[in-house]
């Protein structure tokens, strides 16, 4: 091959050479590279002309054959960036729908416990209804009689007859209530009964069949501190939230909104509960009832991780009872009696009478109310320091007693009185307006 370029530099006026300024080698060198049958290693001579006509002619015909070749290359090219550009102008234009073929989305995988978690509120998400407190108000300047929202709450379904569970608090001053199921179909709510002392109502609609999905019943006395729990409701009016968490606490005592009578057992959990959760209910694992969500701890009015459920087995008894007779029939000593901070500054324990009606279960048994004398002197009355036996501090302990008791139960009250003690028995009764 040197041997070929040799002479192809020699004959320049004859032959194309690619080098522009090729620089001629002593006419004695050999090639350096390996030998070749082709063009064995040889001392170098000037070639004839006719030698170098016929090796022009050689080479102009080497230069149209690689001229072809170039030139099938570039059509090739060319081809391939037409298809190209074609393909792409056809994905183009196509349909976003027909497009969307080339996409392969692979199938989402969850866990066993988040499939168990969309399980749980698939299947009781139908049970759970939204409730909306309508009051009557005026307005200032036309004077026309308005129904106007004044809150919300949640709910849920307790039976096939169209009861619906909730808290007190939630219905309570409604002159008018709605019930929102989960498919968004509204109906007229009429209350049945409520519990102030507990802060449960029931209420009912005439909903179909198809659409009353009652709530699994579970069991509270068997919780344990650690359990998971779910809270379904309707947090500041979004419909169907889940919030889940666990069990932070149990035999917890909050006080009644409404009467400011304490309820026990109450349930502790870190599960979000917001303003609009109440009446909502508070699920185990299993998905069964055990609690409703009845209120939070917290200086700001929002979630701050300790909120407090009813246990369930209390609310089946009061339910029970609301359903059957509009009413709770709970027993009572029938005395109105002092703060527990009035007792403490008198350096006792117990529960100091304040009023005993004559015509009230304490009255008729005959424990003396705080009263004056003739010369306005303030003469304390009884303090009752144990009931039925059972140590009496304060008016929480005082309320768990009676909780425990049954109407026309009679027990025996230790009330101290001046400087000596005395045991007096008493029959309970039902409050005047359940009688």
């Amino acid at each position: 091959m040197a041997a070929y370029s040799l002479l192809s530099t020699l004959s320049s006026p004859f032959s194309r050479s690619p080098n522009r300024n090729p620089k001629l080698p002593p006419l004695s060198l050999t090639s350096t590279s390996k030998p070749s049958f082709l063009f064995p290693t040889r001392k170098l001579s000037l070639p004839s002309l006719h030698s170098l006509i016929f090796n022009q002619s050689k080479n102009s015909s080497n230069n149209n054959s690689s001229n072809s070749c170039i030139v099938s290359s570039a059509f090739d090219s060319f081809f391939i960036l037409c298809t190209s550009l074609a393909l792409s102008f056809s994905l183009f234009v196509t349909d976003v729908g027909a497009a969307s073929a080339f996409v392969v989305t692979p199938p989402r995988k969850l866990q066993s416990d988040e499939l168990a978690t969309v399980r749980l509120f698939q299947e009781n998400t139908p049970s759970v209804v939204y409730i909306t407190n309508l009051a009557v108000r005026q307005d200032a300047f036309t004077l026309d009689v308005l129904e106007v929202p004044q809150g919300s709450g949640s709910g849920f379904v307790w039976d096939t007859d169209g009861h619906i569970v909730t808290n007190y608090h939630v219905i309570r001053g409604a002159s008018d209530l709605k019930v929102t199921f989960a498919d968004q179909t509204t109906y007229d709510a009429k209350v049945v009964g409520f519990d102030q002392d507990k802060d449960v109502a029931v209420l009912r609609v005439d909903a179909p069949k198809d659409k009353l999905r009652p709530i699994p019943i579970g069991v509270s006395a068997d919780l344990l501190v650690g359990q998971k729990v779910y809270a379904i409701g309707n947090p500041f009016g979004l419909d169907h939230t889940l919030t889940t968490g666990v069990i932070s606490g149990l035999r917890r005592e909050i006080s009644s909104a409404a009467t400011g009578r304490p309820i026990q057992d109450v349930i502790q959990t870190d599960a979000a509960i917001n303003p609009g959760n109440s009446g909502g209910p508070l699920l185990d694992s299993s998905g069964n009832l055990i609690g409703i969500n009845t209120a939070i701890y917290s200086p700001s009015g929002a979630n701050s991780g300790v909120g407090f459920s009813i246990p369930v087995d209390t609310v089946s008894g009061i339910v029970d009872q609301l359903v059957k007779f509009g009413k709770v029939t709970r027993p009572i000593l029938g005395i109105k009696f002092a703060p527990d901070q009035s007792v403490e500054q008198l350096g006792v324990s117990g529960v100091l009478v304040l009023d005993a009606p004559a015509n009230g279960p304490a009255g008729k048994a005959g424990l003396r109310p705080t009263k004056r004398d003739a010369y306005g002197r303030l003469v304390l009355g009884d303090i009752i320091t144990s009931v039925n036996g059972k140590k009496v501090t304060n008016g929480s302990d005082l309320y768990r007693i009676l909780d425990q008791c049954k109407v026309g139960d009679k027990v025996t009250v230790e009330v101290l009185r001046g400087d000596h003690k005395e045991k007096i028995p008493v029959i309970l009764e039902p409050t005047p307006d359940e009688t």
